[in-house]
């Protein structure tokens, strides 16, 4: 085997914009077409956005202003201002920013530098403009180059930094701004900055109880054991209570206003800190499981120069509170420890609520163990020799945390199906469940069916979800079924377990529709692939003439050939989101309970959309 030739002529360096747009994944996570929480242009927003926060929490500037118009974004603080002559440097040269003195910038989340410039390497157009001193700069660059510096002006406008930017087709594909990730995103910015105003499009976003109202806004009050308890102290706020029907817990972590939807250092003392408290303060050494189970909360610290697992800050490294204070953990495990206990023996009938609760699930415990050690040996043992899951190789060494955000599997029905997308997949992220034939009913059923069917076991297991959401091994779990009668029953049995068992992987928005085309048009020269009627009208009047119509029954008639693209770089999703109008209880038994007046009705006034969907799929 011939040895490729390794000399000086293949060192190269590469500026700061190149290496971005190269490795946008280091900077951003993964990229994505919008249809997920997590792509990369919503941490394009959050990026110019937390520099705005970073204000706001020195005291500078309560308002935020943000409109998204298509493809076209503008954020607006009324902050101090970038120093007029650095206008430049900080938006387009590494390691260039005032968070670097910690006396400007004490507790802030963008330490490093890199935001903003990653923001402009990948955006088709970006232009910032500071205002201060009663004079303005600004500037305008494309992919990350400059191309226009307009300079010093007097002016009467607001002190404040603004900034516009364009993604870059180029490496976001065919991507669109979900509102609901963005709305959600800012809910969570006042949440956590009490006083804090954010208009966006015009709608205003505002907080005044902090983590108490964030997870009154994400949960039912007729779900919650008790009213939430909130504590508040120098650099750290929490929220917390249990849910009626729950089992798993639920936590939502934050540092410097930074959601670590990973987790971290603080998530993982903050839960060490509640089975201690409540341990001391009944005088019982309860099981943590017993005590976390149903567990609603949130937790946000202040921590001096956090240092983060990744660019993307989703897990907090850190083990030093800095400025003074102990180590993160004791901080955490001392302030849980005093006020929780304090608020508990003022507030007895909360405590007495919880202690029935931790007994509750300390029953169930045990008389589900016997099931449990027999689902998971079942499990143990299924995994190895059957084929119900095709797992990927994102779980082996660096990958693990390099591509986590793409990690995904597709849970499909039939051999055929399944089949299809184990050979167009991506080995190294994507993952196949098979399920064999519809799953069951779960509405109204209890956690031992989990363990009893065969189906549910295994996909539990896949998930590695039995405890807790911390370990889940896969970021997107996506439904694969037929745009059928058959494939709609089965996404809603689906989305059913889920919201019975597990509804916390629909909130943290980890579970998604696929989308696949209904229709292939083409000629001799082109191929165009239609998920819907008006896409296939427009694709006969491109091609013109007398094209190739095919229309798709099924996922199992998809050649492998065609389904990579599908689930490859143009794959779309359309998340599962919960609707806070209606609790998760009221949702099921709506959907999967027993026929009802307003149910009928519901189906009646959709019946021409189904009638549609069933004769479009059967012609």
């Amino acid at each position: 085997m011939a040895q490729s030739q390794y000399t000086e002529e293949n060192i190269r360096s590469l500026d700061w914009k190149e290496h971005i747009r190269m490795r946008p994944g280091m900077y951003i996570g993964k990229l994505g077409d919008g249809s997920s929480h997590d792509d990369g242009i919503y941490i394009l927003l959050k990026e110019v956005i937390d520099n705005c926060i970073d204000e706001f929490v020195m005291g500078a500037g309560k308002t935020i202003d943000i409109s998204i118009q298509g493809d076209k974004v503008n954020v607006r603080d009324y902050g101090r201002g970038i120093p007029l002559g650095k206008v430049v440097d900080v938006v387009s040269k590494m390691n260039t920013g005032g968070k670097y003195d910690t006396r400007a910038f004490k507790k802030s989340v963008g330490l490093n530098g890199v935001g903003t410039k990653a923001v402009n390497a990948l955006s088709a157009y970006f232009r910032v403009e500071s205002t201060r001193d009663g004079k303005s700069k600004a500037a305008e660059f494309n992919l990350g180059e400059l191309i226009d510096e307009e300079y010093l002006e007097e002016t009467s406008r607001r002190r404040g930094t603004k900034v516009t930017f364009t993604p870059d087709i180029g490496i976001f594909k065919k991507y669109k701004y979900r509102n609901e990730y963005v709305e959600r995103m800012l809910k969570n910015y006042v949440y956590l900055n009490p006083g804090l105003t954010i208009v966006f499009n015009g709608e205003k976003y505002y907080s005044e109880n902090g983590l108490k109202d964030l997870l009154e806004d994400q949960n039912s009050a007729d779900d919650m054991l008790y009213p939430i308890i909130h504590l508040k102290g120098k650099d750290i706020e929490l929220a917390m209570t249990h849910s009626k029907t729950q089992y798993s817990e639920e936590y939502q972590a934050f540092v410097n206003g930074q959601h670590t939807t990973q987790g971290g250092t603080h998530q993982s003392a903050f839960r060490e800190a509640i089975v201690k408290t409540l341990r001391d303060y009944y005088g019982k050494n309860y099981e943590a499981s017993d005590i976390r189970k149903s567990i609603i909360a949130a937790i946000s610290i202040k921590v001096m120069e956090p240092v983060f697992e990744s660019q993307t800050k989703t897990k907090l490294g850190s083990t030093e509170m800095g400025d003074g204070l102990p180590t993160v953990r004791t901080y955490i495990n001392d302030f849980v420890g005093k006020q929780l206990d304090n608020f508990l023996h003022k507030n007895t009938e909360v405590a007495d609520s919880i202690q029935r609760k931790i007994m509750q699930a300390e029953k169930e415990r045990k008389e589900l163990s016997g099931i449990r050690k027999l689902a998971r040996e079942r499990a143990k043992k299924a995994s190895l020799h059957n084929k119900k899951l095709r797992d990927c190789r994102i779980h082996l060494g660096d990958m693990k945390n390099e591509r986590r955000l793409e990690s995904t599997l597709f849970i499909t029905e039939g051999d055929s199906a399944s089949g299809s997308i184990t050979k167009s997949r991506d080995v190294n992220t994507q993952a196949v469940f098979s399920l064999r034939g519809k799953p069951l009913n779960s509405y109204g059923m209890s956690k031992k069916i989990v363990y009893e069917n065969e189906e549910f076991n295994l996909l539990q297991a896949a998930l590695n979800i039995e405890d807790s959401m911390e370990d889940l091994r896969y970021n997107n779990i996506v439904i694969a079924t037929d745009a059928d009668v058959d494939g709609m029953h089965i996404r809603l049995l689906l989305i059913t377990f889920f919201l019975q068992f597990f509804p916390e992987l629909i909130k943290e928005n980890h579970l998604y529709i696929l989308q696949t085309p209904l229709f292939r048009v083409r000629d001799k020269k082109e191929t165009i692939y239609c998920y819907n009627q008006e896409e296939k009208s427009a694709a006969i009047k491109k091609l013109k003439g007398k094209p190739e119509i095919t229309r798709f029954k099924g996922l199992g008639e998809i050649s492998p050939d065609e389904f990579k693209h599908f689930i490859g770089d143009d794959i779309r999703l359309e998340p599962v989101m919960l609707d806070k109008a209606m609790s998760i209880e009221e949702l099921l038994k709506f959907y999967m309970g027993k026929n009802t007046p307003d149910r009928q009705e519901f189906i009646i006034e959709n019946l021409k959309v189904e009638v549609d969907l069933i004769e479009e799929n059967q012609l």
